[in-house]
């Protein structure tokens, strides 16, 4: 069976997976164990804890072989294996892995374990260490296909007002007081850690927060709050990753020798 392999099932990893699957792709997710997401009710990385997880009407399951995997495959759903390795997963080239990791350094498998790899963001060079990067910075070359060069480099700066970033404040297991979709007012309690409060910036919806007793470290993402308040956006996949998927989209149709693989 032919699938494109999605390292990662994060949020912008689950908009790439929409896009390929929507497009008649079969797509595999591979996780961590214990995957840390922010924007969970986006994210198909749910499933690993959940056993499975639907995403705009897109439902994602957790399986423990390769084998159950491909059943999942054939039923139209995406399978989401605990693999952190390609090669003690697979042991063979593959015909499409999408890095969505969001590492920003570069992969270990580099561009020799499939026929088309494709980094996203920061940390891939198209020629080296695969064979197209997907722009992840939102601006005027969102979404675009580099078959040569980088994509433009971490800034390290969230995106829009940086307040919006929840971060926590010491270590320590981190304990929900609200539910992504929440709304929120300005100093909110939005989560303790080791007993330091997280509190939101300004008026809006919890638009994403890592899950409830996860462990956390001072100074990590923990949520994020959007101050246009719709509750409804935060279970939609951002623009910002549906135009990384249909870059993702693009360079898999540019190989021409892929198509009938990945399509029959």
């Amino acid at each position: 069976m032919s699938y494109v392999v999605l390292r990662g099932g994060g949020d912008l990893a689950t908009g790439v997976a929409l896009r390929l699957v929507r497009a008649g792709l079969k797509v595999l997710v591979t996780e961590l164990a214990q995957p840390v997401s922010v924007r969970r009710t986006v994210c198909f990385s749910e499933a690993v804890y959940e056993g499975s997880w639907t995403v705009e009407g897109v439902t994602a399951t957790r399986c423990d072989s390769l084998a159950r995997a491909e059943d999942v495959v054939a039923q139209s759903g995406v399978p989401v294996l605990v693999a952190p390795s390609l090669v003690s997963l697979f042991g063979r080239p593959l015909d499409a892995v999408v890095d969505a990791r969001l590492a920003k350094q570069p992969p270990e498998t580099g561009k020799s374990f499939a026929s088309l790899v494709i980094g996203l963001g920061p940390g891939f060079v198209a020629g080296e260490n695969c064979h197209a990067v997907v722009e992840t910075k939102r601006g005027h070359t969102l979404g675009r296909v580099y078959w040569s060069g980088a994509a433009l480099a971490d800034t390290a700066t969230p995106e829009g007002d940086p307040r919006r970033v929840l971060r926590a404040p010491a270590d320590g297991p981190l304990a929900a007081r609200t539910e992504i979709g929440d709304t929120l007012r300005a100093g909110q309690v939005v989560a303790v850690v080791a007993g330091a409060p997280v509190t939101s910036p300004f008026d809006g919806v919890l638009r994403g927060l890592i899950r409830d007793g996860a462990v956390v470290s001072r100074g990590l993402k923990v949520g994020d709050v959007d101050p246009r308040g719709l509750r409804e956006h935060c279970f939609l996949v951002s623009d910002k990753a549906l135009a990384v998927g249909g870059g993702v989209l693009e360079a898999i149709l540019t190989r021409a020798d892929l198509r009938s693989r990945l399509w029959s």
